[in-house]
């Protein structure tokens, strides 16, 4: 159910294609004293098409859509919104995603083993203009910067262009090329460029062997996800309560 947020509650807009999900948070976000979720969306397209209509101030997103790139969305959502906070919920660990979420525009990561009220934490974090990541990963992000981290440097995963990582993972999930080019919308060719140029960055000898490496990524990203289902939907009597207890995500100012 979403509703239109009153004056003294701020717009969250959902976007992810679990309808679970969806559920789950909308029940969580309107037990908040502050927040009301206005609306939501199953696939980027209709995130697209939803939120020009809509009073949002902050769009929790799952960064794997079926029929997009979330690092894609991101992109598109901060070119049309500016103004618009962006939190991204997701099964995979941030390792690989957050510093790429970070850079195409998003305030912060949080994966979906985190409570409930880690969520909400976050939420209200980014649209006070805050960085919401977790501890370990805000001291690897200022790490890399202090120490001079160059791409070089990087692992060869990390050397992956937005566009290389997505269709590496999405070969990870076992689409080809074709079904890859219609989910980004570009040409069969241009994907096989991109495939072509992420075997060379990770230092493989044939497309088999980037195959290969694909599904191991997207397995261990599967066994990471083991873990993270969300809490059941027993929202606090006291929406406040608890806000401040335990330490596993750090905020800072932008």
């Amino acid at each position: 159910m979403t509703t239109e947020p009153s004056s003294k509650k701020r717009g969250v807009f959902l976007i992810d294609d679990h309808p679970l999900v969806r559920e789950w948070l909308t029940n969580l976000i309107n037990h908040q004293p502050d927040l009301a979720v206005c609306g939501e969306a199953a696939t980027a397209a209709e995130a697209r098409q939803r939120l020009g209509s809509l009073k949002v101030d902050v769009a929790v997103v799952d960064i794997a859509l079926r029929d997009a790139s979330g690092i894609d969305l991101i992109k598109d959502l901060k070119k049309a919104c500016p103004k618009l906070a962006v939190l991204i919920l997701s099964m995979y660990d941030e390792s690989l995603y957050a510093e790429r979420a970070l850079l195409a525009g998003a305030k912060g990561y949080i994966t979906k083993r985190e409570s409930t009220q880690k969520v909400v934490e976050g939420i209200r974090s980014v649209l006070q203009g805050r960085l919401f990541l977790s501890e370990a990963m805000m001291q690897a992000i200022v790490a890399q910067y202090v120490e001079g981290k160059t791409l070089a440097s990087r692992s060869p995963l990390e050397q992956l262009s937005d566009r290389e990582f997505a269709v590496f993972d999405m070969l990870g999930e076992g689409l080809g090329t074709r079904q890859i080019s219609q989910r980004l919308g570009l040409s069969i060719k241009t994907v096989q460029a991109y495939c072509a140029r992420a075997k060379d960055k990770l230092g493989l000898q044939s497309g088999t062997d980037l195959l290969r490496e694909a599904f191991r990524h997207r397995e261990a990203n599967a066994a990471s996800a083991a873990l993270d289902q969300p809490e059941p939907v027993c929202p606090p009597s006291n929406p406040q309560a608890g806000e401040n207890n335990g330490a596993g995500n750090h905020t800072a100012e932008e």
